[in-house]
Order: structure tokens, then sequence, then C-alpha cells
């Protein structure tokens, strides 16, 4: 965070090193159910039962125990049903849940920030549709638990494709229709998972648990929504690339017209692409979806007007409610209104250390690069940074990171370990204090290097059209 004595808090690096307690015991439970799932539940071994039995004890003393420990007995004796796979997988959410809780707390306590907003309102339930397809999807999602990651093959994968198929039809269904389908479709990419090289162990279990509780009825209900009227400042843009679609989410802090206290906010866009669509090509594909994105590049703030936006603080962005505001430097906004910036917080299905993403802000620290690794000394303290996250959408380069003094960023957790991905630096060129920005190219930019890049991506979309333009007049 800011150093003390430019009035902000001064960051706690020595409380991001230091243990969590229980932390290593929770994701040991896990990672051994996990590993139980890689050959199925069908015929559990001994290990396999153990796994099983360990994350029923993981939970022991919470309201899930019972179901819990039944659903172990039964899962370690091969005959687990519907319902039994539905406790483990809620157990293992829960264990996952507590997880993000304990990590979010030491994330506030190590930026001195305030408690998150309450806890948001539970999903509103309503009239369930569809219900033969979830369960339909259950009982697909229930046959993969019992075969394992090593023994699907393309005829049990396929057996998704008519499931997902009738859930696309009905908008109540496409979250859990598109999480289906994209699960399936890196199921089929393995087959047979019997010749396997490597299965992702943690990815699929993770794909596997949460689909399987979406599959459970008033699991997706609608979440509540309020407005927000004010001013929204920029931080920076965290971009998220797919060989089939982009996301870019900009995480920002917002000043209530009230004067209540600010908030951090997030306000995403996405958009399908071709794969041939790379770099700050991507920008083309998204700036038509949402003016935030110019007003980053240009360093302006945004004046909303009743914008919808989630108990999470997710804005339901609406170009017709936001209007571009006064300059204002992200650093600025960091230096002044970040510390007080209150964070919402996250509904407890969606709990999981992945979701950790936290706006920071650090100066005054010295930088070391030992095998390709990068990391930030901060008063003797090391926190690596995660240069691999940083998009090749924007000028912002591992070499300028190096090169920076403060640099404001995403803290995330990964491996054990907290990590920082810079959203933007400050560097100092030819004796000059320079800001480089990850999301600097998202409104246009007249930099050579992206102006080349989106040359580049503007032949590769017009060629792709002209193809079918050609193909439907065929």
């Amino acid at each position: 965070m800011v150093p003390a004595d430019a009035g902000g808090g001064l960051m706690r690096g020595d409380l991001l090193a230091d243990p969590v307690e229980g932390l290593d015991e929770v994701l040991a439970a896990v990672d051994a159910f996990d590993e139980a799932l890689v050959a199925g539940l069908l015929r559990p071994g001994a290990a396999q039962a153990a796994a099983v039995a360990g994350l029923a004890g993981a939970v022991a003393g919470t309201p899930l125990a019972a179901r819990v420990a039944e659903a172990a007995d039964r899962a370690g004796a091969g005959a687990a049903g519907e319902d039994h796979f539905v406790a483990l997988a809620a157990a293992r959410s829960a264990l996952l849940g507590s997880v993000y809780d304990a990590l979010a707390l030491r994330i506030d306590e190590a930026v001195s920030r305030p408690a998150c907003e309450e806890e948001p309102a539970a999903p509103v339930a309503g009239p369930e549709t569809g219900v033969n397809l979830l369960a339909a999807a259950r009982g697909w999602l229930c046959d993969l638990a019992r075969s394992g990651w090593r023994g699907i093959d393309h005829e049990l994968v396929a057996g998704a494709a008519p499931v997902v198929s009738a859930m696309l039809t009905d908008p109540g269904m496409r979250r859990r229709a598109t999480l289906l389908d994209g699960f399936a479709a890196e199921l089929a990419a393995s087959c047979p998972g019997a010749t396997l090289e490597r299965v992702p162990v943690r990815r699929w279990a993770d794909l596997w648990s949460r689909a399987l509780l979406l599959t459970v009825p008033g699991s997706a209900g609608e979440r509540s929504c309020g407005s927000v009227t004010g001013r929204l400042l920029p931080l920076g843009v965290d971009v998220q690339e797919h060989t089939t679609a982009v996301q870019a989410q900009v995480h920002a802090v917002f000043e209530p017209a009230d004067g209540s206290a600010p908030r951090l906010v997030r306000a995403g866009v996405s958009a399908p692409k071709p794969d041939t669509v790379v770099g700050a090509g991507l920008w083309q594909l998204l700036r038509p979806r949402m003016s935030l994105l110019a007003a980053v590049s240009e360093g302006r703030s945004m004046e909303l007007d009743a914008m919808p936006v989630t108990a999470e603080g997710d804005l339901l962005w609406d170009d017709e409610r936001a209007r571009a505001g006064e300059p204002a430097d992200p650093f600025a906004t960091a230096r002044v209104r970040l510390s007080a910036a209150t964070a919402a917080r996250v509904a407890p299905l969606d709990r999981h250390p992945v979701r950790i993403a936290v706006p920071v802000l650090l100066e005054g620290y010295a930088t070391h690069s030992e095998e390709g690794r990068l990391t930030f000394d901060l008063a003797g303290q090391l926190l690596a940074v995660d240069t691999d996250r940083m998009p090749a959408a924007g000028p912002l380069t591992p070499e300028a990171v190096a090169a920076s003094h403060a640099c404001v960023g995403l803290l995330r957790w990964d491996a054990g370990e907290f990590l920082l991905q810079p959203l933007a630096v400050e560097t100092t060129v030819r004796k000059k204090a320079v800001a480089v920005h990850a999301g600097a190219w998202a409104g246009g930019t007249t930099d050579k290097a992206g102006v080349r890049a989106e040359k580049a991506a503007t032949d590769a979309v017009a060629v792709l059209r002209e193809r079918a333009g050609r193909l439907l007049r065929t």
C-alpha cells in the first residue's frame, strides 16, 4: 500500500508470508479427494475410501457432517447415489470456501482495508424450470465420478451433448449449459483418459463439483441487484483470453453520489473471437460493447446514473447510464481512495481461492529477478510477480515492471503463495516518471506497436468475414 508518510497504510508483507493456520490440512483433504476422482469411485480402493473419509472428517462439526459422513460411507463401498455425490461436492466446495475466507481475511489485515460489506443475499429462487434436464445433467456428472478421469471415453463424454443442447434453448439454464459444454469439450479433447500423460486433477474436480452443485434446483437463482449513482474511478484492466472468447474486467473504485464510503467494483465485457485475432486486436471485439474501455484508455472517470450492480460488486454495464467524466489518474486514485474502499462479499457458492483478485498499490519496493522469476522486495519480504497474466494486448511488459517503482495490481493466491498481477506501473524513462498501463490500448492507440497489431487484426477479421460471406453465398 501507500507508504505511511504519504498518508496511507503500509502493507504488512510479513502477514502475506506467514502461514495460515489449518490451511495446509484443509487443502490436503481436498487434494486427496481430488486424487480419488482420478481412478473413479465405482470400485474404490483402500486409498480412495480413506480420501473420501478424510473429506468427511474435515467437515465434522459443521451442518454438513451427518450427510457427508453417510455419503463417504456409501462412496467408500462403491455404492454412492446422486445425493451422496452432491453431498461430497458440497463438502469440497465448503472447504475451499473456508480457504477463500481465511486468505481474504489475511489480505484485509495485510493492507489494513475496511472489513467487507455484509453477506450478500441468497439467490432468489423462483420457479425452477427444466428439472428433468437438471436431473439428466446430474446423472451424467455422477457417471463421470464413478468412471474417474482415467476411465472417460468418447461415449461417456458424449452423454452431455443432448442435455446441453436442450438447456441452451432455455435462457435461465444457459449458465449451467455453458459450464457443462466447456467441461465436456475439455474431457472430449482428452479421451481416452487411460492414455493421458497428465490429468488436470484440481481443475477437473473444480469443474465437476461446481457443475454438480448447480444441478441442485434453486442453486442458480437470480442474485439480488441494486443500482448506484456516482463517480467511477478505474484502476486497471484484467484481460482473460481463450481460443474462442475474450473478456476484459475493469477494476475500479466507486464513489457514491450520497457521500457514503467508496466501494471496490468491477465491470466486465466479453465477446466471442476467432483464434486468429490476438494481441491488441482483441480490443476491436470489445470496444463496441463497453464505453468504459475508452475512458480507461484516456485516463478518465465516468459518471454513473442508476447503474445496475450485483450484491457482489459487479456492475451490469449499460452505456446509456454512463458518461465520460473528468481526468482521473489510476495511481492518484489508488493513493487517495483505495485504502478506504470496501469490497463486497462473495456468495458462498462462489468462494474459491481462484476468485481472489484484490486491487492493491505498492510503492518503494526493490525488484529482483532470478531464473526468470520476478519478485518485489517489500521491506525484506518477497512477493512474487505473476508476469504470465499480463496481456499481450497492451504495452505493459515484464521489463517495464522490473524497472518500476510503483505498481497497481491484483493480489492473487496460487500454488500455495500470494502473487501480484500488475495492472499498471510507474517507471522512469529518460529521467521522467512514466505510467504504463495494461489497458492503455483499450480505447485505441497511436503507439506504433499497438497500431501494427490492430492493423494485423483488422486484416484477419476482414479475411474471415469475406470467407464467411462466400460460404453463405454457396
